[in-house]
């Protein structure tokens, strides 16, 4: 066993030992590969072997007459090394090269050392990076850009840095140029649709609550839909200003936009989970339910809760001014955000609190599902006889509890691009479907008004009742 571990730390090891005066002339050239591991550079090879080059500066500082100089070649995938928590970026072939001079550290080079990682031609959604490593935090040790300027290059990308270390070449995805154009122009006039739809749908709520007698259960539902719609108009019209005001207003300017920009997105999750909460009510807890002013106590939540969040957010200065940059670290556009300094605060108000809410709402999605389908199989419902209905009916309270969101948790890797488009083109037509899924469920028609929500809950509490 041990002698099978000797090879298998051989086979990803590979070392190179050199004995380099310190009256060298000229700067010391050293050519590595994953499979070959680092040698003296042959002028006449040719290949797709890394280089590294060491000024002579480095040698002529040292005080003995000659030095070691240690070329180390790793394959991280093997020993299970230099990985940090929540790494996206890929380890160009899983290769990490170390260097070391003498016997002391050496930081600070007015002549960098340049390293030369060799690849093939790179996907556009991909950024490379030169890193080293970064031990001296402990636990969070990991991967550090500063010190090392990145040259991309047809061939191979080119990473010179003022000290020694273990370096490698992070291939980060990223949006190109064009892609993050398309998308902001997507995104620009889907919530115009979408703001357009939504005042269609709060309209349309208002007028059948006017116009027509439904039980307190329907009027209370319809409550709902508004201001959830309602929460979704300000979080488009923010997202307008955002994109139309920023870059060109003051940092405080800056700031309280970007704080509204986040109440309004976190009001919007909010009155999604309540919208769950209430299907939650109607179809799990059919019976004894009655909360006095119940409509009246969802809206202080639902706009009140976002308030805290926000007030606390901004206490500690997290909103500001946050850049889109593309793959060659362009800044595109400007937004009123979370600032990339407190980017904690954008995983644990939005990521983790929306994450929460999908997988409850999921939770009620599928039990709603299922109660449809066992009445439907009674005959007790015939207005969804329609396959086209069905679809609809079910894209509707897809959106209703913020199920296109969820889209946003896939935008990382290679995959990043189309899900994107999907993302923001899904959450253009959130507010479409909501009107159309409102339109079906809710407008009363002399034939099918068995087709409605709310026959469902009434014959649900009749079957649960009997039973």
């Amino acid at each position: 066993l041990l002698q099978l571990g000797r090879h298998r730390w051989l086979a990803g090891l590979k070392k190179l030992l050199l004995n380099v005066s310190r009256a060298v002339t000229r700067d010391v050239l050293i050519t590595f590969s994953p499979t070959a591991g680092p040698s003296r550079l042959n002028t006449t090879e040719k290949g797709k072997a890394g280089k590294i080059r060491l000024p002579t500066k480095i040698f002529r500082s040292l005080s003995s007459q000659t030095v070691p100089v240690v070329v180390t070649v790793l394959n991280i995938q093997q020993f299970g090394m230099f990985k940090e928590i929540n790494q996206r970026a890929q380890v160009l072939d899983n290769t990490v090269v170390g260097i070391t001079v003498g016997e002391s550290s050496i930081s600070g080079l007015q002549d960098p050392v340049q390293l030369t990682f060799p690849h093939g031609e790179l996907p556009q959604s991909v950024t490379p990076q030169c890193v080293f490593w970064d031990p001296s935090k402990g636990q969070a040790a990991g991967w550090r850009s500063s010190g090392c300027v990145t040259q991309p290059g047809d061939k191979g990308t080119v990473c010179s840095c003022d000290h020694l270390t273990f370096f490698t070449l992070l291939l980060n995805q990223a949006l190109d140029g064009s892609t993050a154009k398309a998308l902001i122009v997507v995104a620009t006039a889907g919530c115009g649709v979408a703001m357009a739809f939504s005042i269609l749908t709060m309209a349309f709520c208002i007028f059948i609550r006017c116009r027509f007698r439904f039980e307190e259960t329907v009027r209370i539902n319809l409550g709902l839909h508004m201001n959830l719609v309602g929460s979704l108009v300000l979080l488009n019209l923010a997202f307008l200003l955002n994109s139309g005001l920023s870059g060109r207003t003051h940092p405080r300017t800056c700031g309280v936009l970007g704080g509204l920009t986040h109440y309004c997105l976190l009001c919007c999750f909010t009155w999604t989970a309540l919208e769950g909460c209430q299907l939650y009510l109607l179809f799990v807890k059919v019976l004894g339910i009655y909360i006095p002013h119940y409509l009246g106590k969802l809206c202080l939540v639902g706009w009140g809760f976002p308030v805290l969040v926000v007030a606390v957010a901004g206490g500690i200065g997290s909103y500001g001014e946050y850049s889109i940059q593309t793959t060659d670290h362009q800044v595109l556009a400007h937004l009123c955000w979370i600032t990339s300094k407190h980017l904690l605060v954008h995983y644990i108000t939005n990521c983790g609190y929306f994450g929460l809410i999908f997988l409850f709402n999921m939770a009620v999605f599928g039990v709603v599902t299922q109660k449809s389908c066992s009445l439907q199989g009674t005959g007790a419902v015939q207005g969804y006889s329609k396959p086209w209905r069905v679809a609809l009916v079910a894209a509707g309270l897809f959106c209703l509890l913020g199920a296109t969101w969820a889209l946003a948790f896939l935008t990382y890797g290679i995959s990043s691009t189309p899900v994107l488009y999907l993302f923001t083109i899904l959450n253009s037509l959130q507010g479409i479907f909501i009107f159309i899924w409102l339109v079906i469920l809710y407008y009363p028609k002399t034939k099918e008004t068995t087709g409605s929500l709310s026959y469902i809950i009434r014959h649900d509490k009749t079957t649960t009742a009997s039973q």
